[in-house]
Formats: structure tokens, C-alpha cells, sequence
């Protein structure tokens, strides 16, 4: 059941990255059609700037991403557990050992960043070192450490940079229709009923692919969840470690400092604890199915 779990997560992230390059596409064709009348001309721009948005954040530092979330280095003379629970994990997935952080906040929380094994860091808060026990820390390091290992971050980080290069192409797009009224070159108008289904798509498309793209992208980060909490169970060998860590996460409280909405989706658990009409936007799965998705391995 737990390879069948991580097969099955994998490609559900790959179907959601094809659908965000061809969401990419369509919101550039969409524009290219209003504004040049060259679909093709459109796609090429929008994938362009996609992968030089894609580029640019995936060698972005770790340093920053730490830096963000007020982590400070720490050694194995310092937090000696945590330390050396990283160690054994990183040994066990087989990868290079990562660089260890701790957060100052009460609330129960750890993330990885990094856009490969080799320049990889893990971070905890001090509350969840307080709190949990040496199986339970376990589970979560072994939850963060399968990030790494399965690349999860540079998957993550490629989602972030898609959905901003559709969120500036349509807002490009949005403003450009703002001045020009809406109209492309006048050799390129159709008065014909196709003509007008393609202007009214074209607003709609541009309108409703923002948010459409911050939808696949929330997908992605809830698939890649489930798929730590199934590799973490792989390293330790202890499903129950990771169960009852979880539900601790699930009584933990919001971080106190602020958070970075970019690296809120780094978190085992969401730091920003959304409700109502904003969890609809919640960058993890809910605790209980997790729990209930790991009863079942």
C-alpha cells in the first residue's frame, strides 16, 4: 500500500504540472489572440517568461527562505536531538546531510527548503522540539527530509514561479484591454458570432486564470503532503510515530511571527491556521484525512 500511496502521488502532481504548463499556455494564447492575433506568438511568450520565472526562484538561496522565516543555524552541540534525528534520517533517504535550523515560536512546526539534496536545509520550531517525543520528531524530521529527497521543493518552487508568470501575463493582459478598449488591430476584427465568443472567453480567461492557477498550485502542495507522510512512514518504519505527531500538529496553534505567504506551503502544517472562506485557499490537506490515509498503509 505505501508504494502503491507514493506511485499514485506522483503522478497526480505530474497530471496537475501539465495542467499548469497548459494553463500557462492558454492564458498566453488568450492574449496573444486579443492583443496581436497570434495564438502561437502568445504561447511562446507566456512559456518564456514561465521558465525564466521557473529559473530564477529555483536557484534562489536558502539562506533567504530562512532568512524569511527568522531560522538561525544550529549545530549538533547546540540541539544535539534534532541534530542527530536529521542525521539519521538523511542516512536512511540516502542524500547529502542538511543544513539544521530552528524557528523561535511556540506553535508546532518544521519545513525544508532547498532546490536540490545538496544545498538542502530542515527547520523546526522550538515548541515542537518541547512538545514532541523522540518517535513523534522522528516522523515529522522523516516527513521533511522525503522532501527533500523526492524534490518536492523544486516542485513546490516551479508551482510558485508558474503562477506568478499567470498572474503577471494576466494582469498584463487585464491592463492592456483596460487601455485599448478591449480591441485588437483593427485587420484583425471579426463581427461574426465566433468573433465575439472568442472576446468574451478571452476576458474570462484572463479574469479567472489568477485564481485558477493558486488552485492547481494549492493541489500540488496538499498531493505532495500526503506523499511525505507516506515516505516518512518508509524511512522510520513507525506509522504510528507519525500519527500521533500529526494529531499534535492538528491542536497547534497559529506561528506568531509573521509568515511569508510564499514559504507558507513549506510547513508541515499551515502556519497561518485559515478560516472560513479562506480555507478554501488551505495550503495543506486536512490532518484528519492524513491520519486516516496513513491507517489505511
Amino acid at each position: 500500500m505505501l508504494y502503491q500511496q507514493i506511485a499514485s502521488n506522483k503522478r497526480r502532481t505530474q497530471v496537475l504540472i501539465v495542467l499548469f504548463f497548459a494553463l500557462l499556455s492558454a492564458i498566453g494564447a488568450t492574449v496573444g489572440y486579443l492583443f496581436v492575433g497570434n495564438l502561437t506568438f502568445g504561447v511562446a511568450i507566456a512559456l518564456i517568461i514561465g521558465a525564466i520565472y521557473a529559473f530564477s526562484m529555483i536557484f534562489q538561496s536558502t539562506n533567504v527562505v530562512m532568512s524569511m522565516n527568522n531560522a538561525r543555524e544550529v549545530t549538533a552541540e547546540e540541539a544535539p536531538q534534532l541534530y542527530h534525528i536529521v542525521e539519521d534520517m538523511a542516512m536512511v533517504a540516502q542524500i547529502p546531510m542538511p543544513r539544521v535550523f530552528i524557528v523561535e515560536d511556540k506553535s508546532l512546526n518544521a519545513f525544508a527548503t532547498g532546490s536540490s539534496p545538496e544545498n538542502a536545509a530542515v527547520a523546526a520550531t522550538t515548541g515542537l522540539l518541547e512538545v514532541m517525543n523522540r518517535e513523534e520528531l522522528e516522523g515529522v524530521i522523516g516527513h521533511e527530509v522525503s522532501h527533500i529527497r523526492n524534490y518536492d521543493i523544486r516542485i513546490s518552487t516551479i508551482a510558485v514561479a508558474l503562477a506568478s508568470a499567470i498572474t503577471l501575463i494576466s494582469s498584463i493582459g487585464g491592463r492592456m484591454m483596460w487601455f485599448s478598449g478591449g480591441r485588437r488591430r483593427s485587420n484583425d476584427r471579426e463581427d461574426n458570432g465566433l468573433g465575439i465568443l472568442m472576446l468574451l472567453f478571452s476576458i474570462l480567461a484572463i479574469v479567472l486564470a489568477p485564481l485558477a492557477a493558486t488552485l492547481v498550485q494549492l493541489a500540488i502542495s496538499r498531493q505532495r503532503e500526503y506523499l511525505a507522510d507516506a515516505s516518512s512512514v518508509e524511512l522510520t518504519r513507525n506509522p504510528q510515530g507519525m500519527i500521533n505527531a500529526l494529531q499534535k500538529l492538528e491542536t497547534s496553534s497559529p506561528m506568531s511571527h509573521h509568515v511569508d505567504e510564499a514559504s507558507a506551503a513549506l510547513y508541515i502544517n499551515d502556519p497561518m491556521k485559515k478560516e472560513g472562506f479562506k480555507s478554501l485557499f488551505y495550503t495543506h490537506p486536512p490532518i484528519a484525512d492524513r491520519i486516516q490515509r496513513l491507517k489505511e498503509m
